[in-house]
């Protein structure tokens, strides 16, 4: 048997006046995904334990078969993982967003989505300006990097920034973490490294404000990449590979940098895909390509699109809709077509997380998934939706089930009573 799990990041909602009530996941035409929660089984997942953030990291994590209460340090070292960034003892990794600061508000979080080569010549400045804090490396768009060779940091609190979007960027600047040893001597030095931290993102104004490709941009109409914001900041984790926990060997395939770090951790295979971008342009097609290729020598393939997830932190409710249909017909639509026999193959859809579009930002709430296999033992969902399957876990009197234990389901999927007795 093998095995396909598609990710459409942040895809589930919450119902919407605009669309009469109704989720995005309602509105959208998913046959594919319907197909699979009528013959399928279907559940909620808690991918977000109590007291974290819901963030991709820890809900990806989850679905991969790792529990972040054990596992998870911090976004920063996955991220590391995926755009080579080595990282010693005593390193911390930040994410490094570029942004956009206007008049002192987090005006953007993603500075306009502005474009690799861009960000690439803004990485290089801030390396020979401001080297002497510690070293910046290049990821993809918005998405970057910070090493700081001081462990102590990881004891700061810090904001992710799409949570903050039109807020006063003093308000949420890196702070003594909740969780930080409370003697006084350590306070202050902590209170010092996030002085020196923050000082940091407010030179980067100095360095970025008056780039020349920051005033080409301006000059184009697009929002500058003007500020650094540092967040997510952890050691490197100490996970076991893949293939030694689940004997099966396996493969991502993502335009996200964070999940090819937790690939790279695990020992998967990271699948690059021309086009794959983590925006709304990714190419659906090549990704459903590129995995039916994958299976025929690996077991299990993710397939993460981060579309969905883009479009909820935008407030876009007909991208959002857009994603999720593409989603279904460009990537679940041709693997079912493009399978050599589905008898030997498992699939399943979920989102990571919510990203409501009425909040624009991550929740840690439940999310629906739907299974199959030839065989399995059907729930009476008819849709793949919110409230359909909703509907259908409450019948069935089961339980949310923590996210770390959806990967091991999936691969022993229970045969129906029908078929258990013809075989």
């Amino acid at each position: 048997m093998k095995y396909v799990v598609v990710i459409g990041d942040g895809m589930v909602d919450e119902p919407l006046e605009e669309l009469d009530g109704k989720t995005p996941l309602q509105k959208a035409k998913t046959p594919n995904m319907d197909f699979l929660a009528k013959n399928g089984t279907c559940g909620m997942l808690q991918t977000v334990p109590p007291g974290m953030e819901p963030g991709s990291d820890v809900a990806n994590l989850s679905i991969m078969g790792y529990d972040p209460k054990k596992y998870y340090t911090g976004r920063g070292p996955l991220e590391a993982a995926s755009i080579g960034a080595k990282m010693k003892k005593d390193d911390i990794a930040f994410r490094c967003n570029f942004i956009t600061c206007e008049n002192g508000l987090l005006a953007d979080f993603n500075a306009g989505h502005i474009s690799t080569i861009e960000a690439a010549q803004l990485i290089e400045s801030l390396n020979q300006r401001l080297y002497s804090y510690g070293k910046f490396y290049l990821g993809t768009s918005y998405r970057h990097l910070f090493i700081y060779n001081d462990k102590t940091a990881s004891q700061l609190k810090s904001t992710p920034p799409h949570d903050v979007v039109g807020e006063p960027i003093q308000e949420h600047l890196l702070k003594v973490g909740e969780d930080a040893d409370k003697s006084v001597e350590n306070r202050e030095v902590l209170n010092n490294l996030a002085q020196k931290l923050n000082e940091l993102m407010y030179k980067s104004f100095d360095v970025l404000g008056k780039h020349p490709t920051n005033q080409k941009r301006i000059e184009d109409g697009k929002k500058p990449g003007n500020m650094i914001w540092l967040w997510g900041q952890g050691p490197q984790p100490q996970l076991p590979l893949f293939k030694e926990k689940y004997n099966l060997k396996g493969a991502t395939i993502t335009g996200v940098d964070l999940i090819k770090g937790i690939g790279t951790y695990l020992g998967l295979t990271n699948i690059h895909v021309p086009g794959a971008t983590g925006f709304y342009d990714t190419d659906y097609c090549g990704k459903a390509k590129y995995a039916l290729e994958a299976l025929e020598e690996h077991d299990l393939i993710f397939i993460h699109v981060e579309a969905p997830d883009e479009a909820g932190h935008a407030g876009d409710i007909y991208e959002k809709i857009k994603a999720i249909e593409r989603i279904d017909q460009r990537i679940l639509g041709k693997l079912i077509k493009g399978l050599p026999s589905m008898d030997d193959y498992a699939l399943a859809v979920l989102p990571d997380h919510p990203t409501p579009i009425n909040i624009r930002t991550h929740t840690s709430n439940p999310i629906p998934y739907a299974m199959y296999t030839p065989g399995c033992r059907a729930d009476a969902t008819e849709k793949y939706d919110e409230p359909s399957i909703l509907k259908s876990f409450n019948e069935s009197s089961k339980n949310i089930m923590e996210g770390y234990k959806f990967l091991n389901l999936f691969l022993n999927l229970p045969k129906s009573s029908e078929n258990t007795k013809n075989e």
